[in-house]
């Protein structure tokens, strides 16, 4: 009696563990069936950052050119026409704002005997010969692809023409003037009516979360090195650092506008 009830036993512990591991390949199974349709559906999309044209929407695009950069980093290890092209890029990802591709500017450039702009008459000639509204020039600063990468830029952004996205009220601002018999030279703006310059340094932190903000729709989240892709790939950096540039001048640019639109009373 007593061996029957001990093997009576032993046979449901071994029913209770069948159960347990029925069940716990149950969760298993479940688990990997979430993970499986998970995978099927992708990560979640996110919007990425985009920049905001400060001006007047219903004016029409604004149409800007670029000018190539100068390189003053003191390394020759890049082609400078490629930060130039990703300044081109970052301005043209704006809606509101057109620009003209690097090799048209070239071009023009080139018709005009400019190897680059070192004067206002340069710029002044250059505008006129493009049409364009704002005219942007620069240099490169700074330069080290190596993560975490660093590049420096200055840019500033010339008016191009007197009615550069600006109404009546604007004119005194931008050194226009609407008396035809005035000079030529009186239309433009010697100084840029924005600007900004700043080192990028991948090893900033600030710089950094500025980094994953910007990566976030733009990469995939789940891949290997996620958001610190952009900085192990010097594209990818330089790509970030024109989208940040651009977006300086035209934060420059937004409130100076408002400040050119204030009230007198209000000055």
């Amino acid at each position: 009696m007593e061996r029957s009830a001990r093997h009576g036993r032993l046979a449901q512990s071994g029913k209770d563990a069948m159960t347990s591991t029925e069940k716990l390949l149950a969760m298993v199974g479940l688990t990997l069936l979430a993970l499986l349709v998970g995978c099927a559906r992708g990560p979640e999309l996110v919007n990425p950052t985009v920049l905001r044209s400060p001006y007047d929407a219903s004016r029409g695009d604004v149409l800007f050119a670029v000018a190539p950069l100068r390189n003053e980093s003191g390394t020759t290890v890049f082609r400078v026409d490629e930060v130039t092209d990703a300044i081109v890029r970052a301005a043209s990802s704006v809606p509101g704002i057109r620009c003209l591709p690097l090799n048209r500017t070239i071009a023009e450039m080139r018709g005009l005997g400019l190897r680059e702009i070192t004067s206002p008459s340069d710029l002044e000639a250059l505008a006129d010969a493009m049409n364009v509204d704002g005219l942007i020039v620069g240099t490169v600063t700074a330069y080290d692809p190596y993560n975490p990468p660093t590049l420096g830029l200055s840019l500033a952004l010339h008016a191009g023409n007197p009615t550069f996205a600006a109404g009546p009220e604007l004119d005194e601002i931008r050194g226009a003037v609407s008396d035809p018999q005035m000079p030529a030279s009186s239309r433009y703006v010697d100084s840029p009516v924005a600007s900004m310059s700043e080192v990028f340094d991948g090893r900033n932190h600030s710089i950094q979360m500025q980094v994953r903000r910007y990566a976030e729709g733009r990469i995939d989240p789940t891949a290997a090195r996620g958001w610190q892709t952009y900085l192990a790939s010097m594209p990818l950096y330089t790509e970030f650092v024109a989208h940040a540039a651009v977006g300086r001048l035209l934060d420059q640019e937004r409130l100076r506008l408002v400040r050119a639109r204030r009230p007198e009373s209000s000055r």
